[in-house]
């Protein structure tokens, strides 16, 4: 059941409701008509997913095991026929896939240190959503009625769900914020320059060796937040700063995400398969002269295109392990897509899955994103592991949703902010290569987290 609502700011409505239980809000606030078309708002879960280290809750429900195929049971249990007529998101499973996750992919070491204990997997079960469509300028509630299982009870829920919506809808109002001062003097991060540049010397010794022919490394950064500050106003500053594609906001239990990625992990409709990895980055320039001139070096290193080429290979590996024979395509090969504060090279390749296999089967065959570990996967991430001290939890995972319908959508999480105990850490990494200059790739780490340092400094 759903009802088409005025068209409003989608952030406008969030702000109003952000104080509800397990909102998340899937934000393309840079809109663009393939990859920024919808925003979506759920809240008020019927039920949730947590967990770390093999031990997760369903609810009250303990579940020991592989949490893919809890999901699996989950979505046949409330699968709904796809409206052709509404955007994609129409009810479903959706918040926060750590790193971490990849352990119950692959045998992996376990990083040394664990300190903030951000859960493996957070997720929300949202029966209604409201969808928004920046191209038609369109908005709808969404309700599928669950989790009431009969066809009578599922509609009397839906409506009343449709009904409090709409009434929370129409008391939306954009409060006044008030500005709370960071210190960013007590930033800390657990690499310095000289440690990171050492780092990247261990990867570039691992290449030389035969071992791997690229890996992700990153630095991550903490601050204890002041007691007055919103984690919403917080979110709000750094997505004026830096709006983006595929931004979100998401709090369940005792962890919040609030993010500003321009990297699109994979997304799904009718088992059409896209992911839009990225590498290769340039700061913007001060004045336009200069900006031109770094676009122009970017999109012209042979470097820059090689560590994207890798990754394109390797994302078509992952997606051949589901795709139908010969349909993984690549569209688009390291295009120039620029942001706010940097220039990148994005790569799009599309695939058609199989029509036995889900959406389940689709994250399984590749997390986490090859652009955020390297190639080989497998022995990337463990070369991951030994070099950067801290697990990354919510970093380089992914932020999205798995719907009833069949439908999917992620993010990969960099420029996020991941915040528990009042502590926001974030991490800002790049891809190591044989020819990698170690001062050159901790200059590019620096400018990745220039709108996070911003978003901080001027709160």
């Amino acid at each position: 059941m759903y009802q088409e609502i005025s068209w409003q700011d989608p952030f406008l409505f969030f702000y109003a409701i952000s104080h509800l239980p397990g909102v998340v809000f899937f934000d393309s606030a840079k809109e663009h008509e393939e990859t920024g078309r919808y925003s979506f708002i759920a809240f008020d879960p019927f039920n949730t997913v947590i967990g770390k280290n093999n031990i997760f809750y369903y609810g009250k429900k303990k579940y020991n095991g592989n949490p893919f195929h809890l999901l699996e049971n989950i979505l046949a249990t409330f699968s709904e026929e796809d409206d052709k007529n509404l955007p994609p998101f129409q009810g479903g499973l959706a918040g926060l896939f750590s790193y971490e996750l990849n352990h119950y992919l692959e045998k992996l070491p376990r990083a040394a240190k664990d300190d903030l204990q951000f859960p493996d997997l957070a997720l929300g079960l949202y029966d209604v959503v409201v969808a928004f469509d920046h191209l038609q300028k369109k908005a709808w509630i969404i309700s599928s009625g669950y989790p009431e299982q009969d066809k009578k009870s599922r509609e009397i829920r839906s409506a009343k769900r449709l009904h409090w919506v709409e009434s929370l809808i129409q008391q939306s109002s954009l409060p006044s914020v008030l500005r709370v001062t960071c210190d960013i003097q007590q930033l800390q991060q657990h690499f310095t320059r000289e440690n990171y540049e050492t780092a990247v010397k261990k990867v570039r010794e691992y290449i030389l060796a035969g071992d791997i022919f690229q890996a992700n490394i990153s630095r991550r950064f903490h601050l204890v937040l002041p007691e007055k500050l919103s984690v919403i106003d917080l979110y709000r500053r750094v997505r004026d700063i830096n709006p983006a594609f595929f931004g979100c906001y998401f709090h369940l239990a005792e962890t919040t995400i609030a993010s500003v990625s321009p990297e699109r992990f994979i997304s799904m409709r009718d088992h059409c398969i896209e992911t839009r990895p990225i590498k290769g980055t340039r700061p913007r320039g001060k004045t336009a002269k200069e900006d031109a001139e770094l676009a122009h070096t970017l999109e012209n290193s042979a470097k820059d295109r090689a560590e994207n080429m890798m990754i394109v290979d390797l994302m078509r590996n992952d997606l051949s392990r589901v795709a139908v024979n010969h349909s993984v395509k690549v569209k688009a090969l390291c295009a120039l897509e620029s942001h706010p504060t940097v220039h990148h090279l994005v790569s799009t390749i599309q695939a058609r899955l199989h029509d036995t296999l889900t959406s389940i089967d689709v994250l399984r065959a590749t997390f986490p994103g090859g652009s955020i570990t390297g190639a080989p996967k497998i022995r990337a991430m463990e070369i991951i592991t030994e070099i950067e001290p801290v697990c990354r939890g919510p970093y380089c995972g992914s932020m999205g949703y798995l719907g009833f319908n069949g439908a999917m959508d992620s993010s990969i999480l960099i420029r996020t902010f991941a915040i528990k105990n009042n502590i926001v850490t974030f991490q800002a990494g790049g891809a190591v290569v044989a020819d990698s200059d170690p001062a050159a790739e901790y200059d590019e780490t620096t400018a990745k987290a220039s709108a996070l340092v911003r978003a901080l400094s001027s709160c």
